[in-house]
C-alpha cells in the first residue's frame, strides 16, 4: 500500500502531491488495477492533513478515471499507468548516479536542482 509523504514547503497543493505520488506509483508498478487506496482516515492519521484534502485528490483521481470509490469498501485502482519505467535498466542507471551524487556530497535539493534541470532541457528541446 502507498504510504502518502506530504511536504509543506514545496509550494504545490497537499491534494495535487496525493494525486501526484499516487501517479507516480501507478507508473512505477507500485500500485496496479484492484489495489485498494488508503482510506482517508488512514491518510489523515499518517499525515495530519484534513479528510476533505484527502477526498479531493481521490476525486480528482476518479475524474481522471484511474480510481474507482466503492461505497463501504473503499477506494481501488482501475486501471494503471504502466510500468515500463520501473522495469527500464534506466532505473538501474539512475538509482547509481544518485549513490554517486550523494556520496560525492550533493544535497538532496541539489540532485534535484540537477535532475529538474536536465529534465526540463531535455523534454523541451525535444518536443520542439
Amino acid at each position: 500500500m502507498i504510504e502518502y509523504r506530504i511536504d509543506r514547503r514545496t509550494g504545490v497543493a497537499t491534494y495535487l502531491q496525493i494525486v501526484q505520488q499516487t501517479k507516480q506509483a501507478l507508473r512505477l508498478g507500485l500500485l496496479e488495477p484492484g489495489d485498494r487506496l488508503p482510506t482517508a482516515r488512514e491518510v489523515v492519521e499518517a499525515t495530519a492533513i484534513n479528510p476533505n484534502t484527502v477526498l479531493k485528490a481521490y476525486r480528482e483521481l476518479e475524474r481522471e478515471g484511474l480510481v474507482e470509490a466503492r461505497r463501504g469498501l473503499g477506494t481501488f485502482v482501475r486501471k494503471s499507468l504502466g510500468a515500463a519505467a520501473a522495469q527500464s535498466p534506466l532505473a538501474g542507471e539512475l538509482a547509481d548516479w544518485m549513490r554517486r551524487a550523494r556520496t560525492g556530497g550533493l544535497s538532496r535539493e541539489d540532485v534535484a536542482a540537477l535532475f529538474n534541470s536536465a529534465l526540463e532541457r531535455e523534454f523541451t528541446e525535444g518536443e520542439q
